[in-house]
């Protein structure tokens, strides 16, 4: 069984060609900086490698470009359209609709709409993404995978906000929790290298970053909530901030509700911080002495530095920490700054394994350190795939 994977992100897509059940990869690749005119396109074959600097618009643009390479004479791994049996999704929001993977329909597809709201730099891309694989692939069956289904395990203690309760009972507002698909994927895989699965602290690191707690293999608390914009530090986003600030915009200084949202959401974070979203810039330029983007790095880790204290007390104890995605697999600087100064959590980085490279789960911790510090390489794509076998 042939299935394409698509892994669409607020500014990237990854995407896989699989088949199943033998998890045999045929072709992968993606696309990130979308919407700049330097977006890094790759494709990749047992046979060929792109590798190209374009400008990609948005993601239909670029999932037209991958379609049309898995099907081209001289690089494609498909000669028709209908070898692929099914497509794939990653979709950020499932709100209280979605707690398991799903085939789509119309009425899906009109729900990851109005979940737009609560997601808008994801869903609508998600959404995007199946209309235009329904176009491309059309004998295809879609299926969605969501982000916020691994989360369902939270407690309430922990899922519950401090509003009053119809808030909950009525509209559904809560912690729902995102990148659970990732998160899922690398802490199955460190629970298995680890041979325990006590208490785990998962630090996803891209465009997008979260931390979740993981105790017994569950989620247990999530740094992002109701929607994907509260938590850590991120590339476009603030994560967490007062709210009194959004009544002081509005009411003091005079902005439209749509002005705070696209300030809050896509002018902020590192890009409000220093003129860049893109972490491999910043680090370049803090690097060259430029202080804001030195400030703008030493605020993410300070960020990160406090969830790991808060999840750590709410487990009562820690096991491992897990650094995954973009950032938290290549950003050695990152890793390292992180687990400064951090010898009360038994957290003790071997310099020389932090510098080293791979694609596969790997200590980067000292010998003697209380608590492993592991790099693990998430497979999203894998983890999607095998959501939607298992549902077929």
């Amino acid at each position: 069984m042939k299935i394409v994977i698509i892994n669409s992100g607020s500014s990237s897509i990854k995407y896989q060609l699989m088949t199943m059940p033998e998890q045999k990869v045929l072709c992968s690749g993606m696309i990130d900086r979308i919407g700049l005119e330097s977006s890094n396109f790759t494709y990749k074959t047992d046979h060929h490698t792109i590798e190209e600097v374009v400008a990609i618009a948005n993601h239909k643009i670029g999932l037209e470009k991958i379609a049309q390479l898995l099907l081209d004479d001289k690089v494609g791994v498909i000669t028709s359209k209908s070898e692929i049996v099914a497509v794939g999704h990653r979709v950020v929001h499932g709100g209280a609709t979605f707690s398991k993977t799903v085939e789509v329909t119309e009425e899906v597809k009109k729900e990851i709409g109005v979940l737009s709201q609560l997601a808008p730099l994801h869903n609508p891309a998600h959404l995007e993404g199946i209309v235009v694989a329904e176009e491309i692939f059309p004998e295809a069956k879609q299926v969605v995978v969501f982000d916020s289904a691994f989360h369902q395990t939270i407690p309430e203690v922990a899922y519950k906000f401090a509003i009053p309760n119809e808030m909950l009972d009525e509209h559904k507002i809560r912690l729902y929790g995102f990148h659970g698909t990732s998160v899922k994927y690398v802490s199955e895989r460190a629970i298995k290298y680890l041979d325990k699965s006590e208490k785990i602290i998962c630090i996803h690191l891209g465009n997008g970053c979260s931390i979740t707690a993981v105790k017994d293999g569950k989620s247990f608390d999530h740094s992002m909530g109701f929607s994907p914009s509260n938590g850590l530090i991120m590339g476009t986003r603030a994560g967490d901030i007062d709210q009194s600030v959004i009544f002081y915009l509005v009411k003091t200084l005079g902005y439209a509700m749509d002005e705070v949202s696209s300030l809050l959401l896509k002018k902020s974070g590192m890009l409000g911080l220093t003129g860049y979203s893109d972490l491999r810039d910043i680090e370049e330029l803090a690097g060259k002495g430029n202080r804001e983007c030195q400030l703008a790095l030493d605020m993410n880790v300070y960020r990160i530095q406090k969830y790991i204290g808060a999840y750590t007390a709410a487990m009562n104890g820690l096991d491992a920490i897990v650094f995954t995605a973009g950032i938290g697999e290549n950003s050695s600087y990152i890793r390292k700054s992180v687990c400064a100064n951090m010898d009360f959590f038994g957290l003790d980085l071997d310099d020389a394994k932090n510098d080293l490279r791979s694609k596969d789960t790997r200590e980067i911790n000292t010998a003697s350190s209380r608590t492993k510090i592991l790099v693990i390489p998430t497979n999203e794509e894998l983890e999607i795939a095998n959501q939607v076998y298992e549902l077929l």
